[in-house]
């Protein structure tokens, strides 16, 4: 007996119905899994400029490159990949309850590590994300590297950095670069990162120059360690107020950082008392030396940076002190030799990793005279231990001052430093000038470019008891012990960490 029609119907409308629930699952997989968000001509879930590539070119590359990241689907199925999912999942839902992020936002993940927290962001509505990463994983995360995005510029509402991410790019400048390159003015930046210390946080601040603070709190992090939890709004003008005093500012002054001031308080106190053996006071003043590495983290500047002015031979301070005693925070220091005696020029030229500046450190691009002085021995003797010499500060011809003098070239240090190195940078110099700090201080506070440098190690030449005389002082220098101790002084008022050196 034939079924009735009715009961036909209803067949044909329960199969219709399971085909269409059957295609809405696999619609679902092919945009949350497989990656095929763009298969067709008439419809594309994510812009040209956010387009997925397709598994099997990921794949590939994936071959290429030796990774030995398991698969997506493989990893997605785990556990602890679940329970990171819901940590973020966590954080954006308060994320979006203070405002910060929207449904309609466009979202990227920067450096995601395995896509938990895009995943975390489609499931609560944020449908418009994506992750970069150097391991690509479609459809959560593209090929990209966080300092070098592969995206338009303003193509963004919100970013995130997770769990230090951006602590440990080793590029945080130009991380924060793309940042404010991609973000759109109005869009927020949220990182988590493990900045403890006032320096460590501020210095990450002074990298996002197009964003002002919303606020900022401790939050358990995805592995139970605490990180700090930092929100930024991008703004339509760069607001870095320090870079004033080096862009052309007419007082060319620096902001003196409250946290700076902080660590100077910390640091070994200054010497009141002129010590009457400096040979031996130096020696006890090294071991109580309160370094700034060794009271804050520098995670977050760009470029490590050590400039010997005074350098002398090799092995006088950069081999013999900086190499083997400075504590690094195992960062890869860029070094520079100031050094204008021709004697010690030689022996840089095999040393790897240090670049010579054949110069004086001035106050101006000039020529300067050196004296020779002789206690005793031969002139070639004085100069091969790079002793003896001292800066004559009245420029004259060299017929002037008869056959004992040297001519060399003396650069003007302030431009040369603005040059060479940025805010963004970690500067420490070791200053051992013959009596020039007395120019060269002065000069680098008035111009502002005080504020590229962090940390100072300094010489200052006075009229100090002999070593060989009992009772005499030194005829070579005529500034007085006072005068060096209120240049010291004077910088650390300027916000600089200085510390006496001999």
């Amino acid at each position: 007996m034939d079924p009735p029609p009715n009961q036909l119907r209803n067949i044909l409308v329960r199969l219709l119905t399971f085909a269409v629930l059957v295609l809405a699952v696999r619609f679902a997989y092919v945009i949350t899994l497989a990656g095929e968000s763009c298969g067709y001509n008439d419809f594309c879930f994510f812009p040209d400029h956010l387009r997925l590539r397709g598994r099997a070119s990921l794949d590939q590359n994936a071959a290429v490159s030796g990774s030995k990241e398991p698969r997506g689907v493989d990893l997605w199925t785990t556990k602890k990949w679940r329970r990171t999912v819901d940590y973020y999942s966590a954080i954006f839902q308060e994320l979006i309850a203070e405002g910060f992020l929207a449904p309609n936002s466009k979202a990227l993940c920067v450096g995601t590590r395995a896509g938990e927290d895009v995943l975390a962001l489609k499931e609560n509505g944020v449908v418009n994300s994506i992750g970069i990463s150097g391991n690509a994983s479609p459809p959560l995360i593209l090929p990209g590297a966080p300092h070098r995005q592969p995206f338009d510029e303003a193509s963004f509402d919100f970013e995130f950095s997770a769990n230090g991410s951006l602590d440990r790019s080793g590029r945080p400048a130009d991380f924060a670069n793309e940042v404010c390159r991609t973000l759109k003015p109005g869009g927020f930046f949220v990182a988590q990162i493990f900045a403890k210390d006032n320096y460590s946080f501020n210095s990450f601040l002074d990298l996002f120059n197009c964003c002002r603070l919303i606020r900022t709190r401790n939050v358990d992090g995805v592995d139970t360690t605490s990180v700090r939890e930092v929100v930024l709004r991008k703004e339509t003008q760069f607001l870095n107020p320090r870079k004033l005093g080096l862009g052309g500012n007419s007082s060319n002054k620096c902001l003196i950082a409250g946290y700076k001031l902080e660590l100077i308080r910390k640091a070994e106190p200054l010497m009141e008392q002129e010590p009457l053996k400096p040979w031996i006071a130096w020696k006890r003043n090294l071991k109580k030396v309160k370094y700034l590495t060794s009271m804050a983290d520098i995670s977050f500047k760009q470029r490590y940076v050590y400039i010997d002015v005074g350098a002398r031979s090799y092995g006088s301070s950069i081999g013999s002190w900086f190499k083997k005693q400075y504590p690094k925070q195992s960062k890869s220091f860029e070094v520079y030799a100031i050094e204008a005696d021709r004697v010690f020029h030689e022996e840089y030229r095999d040393k790897e990793g240090v670049s010579l500046v054949p110069y004086a450190a001035w106050v101006r691009n000039e020529t300067l005279f050196f004296e020779i002085t002789r206690d005793s021995g031969s002139k070639d003797v004085e100069m091969s231990r790079g002793i003896g010499r001292r800066i004559n500060h009245n420029v004259r011809s060299s017929s002037s001052y008869g056959e004992e003098v040297d001519k060399i070239k003396g650069i003007d240090f302030v431009e040369w430093l603005k040059r060479s190195v940025a805010e963004s940078d970690f500067v420490v110099v070791k200053m051992d000038v013959e009596g020039s700090e007395f120019y060269l201080v002065p000069r680098l506070i008035e111009s502002g470019a005080i504020c590229l440098i962090d940390e100072v190690f300094m010489e200052c030449h006075y009229n100090r008891w002999q070593r060989c005389c009992c009772g005499q002082r030194s005829a070579k220098f005529k500034r007085s012990y006072g005068q060096c101790l209120e240049l010291f002084t004077k910088l650390r008022e300027a916000g600089v960490l200085v510390h006496q050196w001999w």
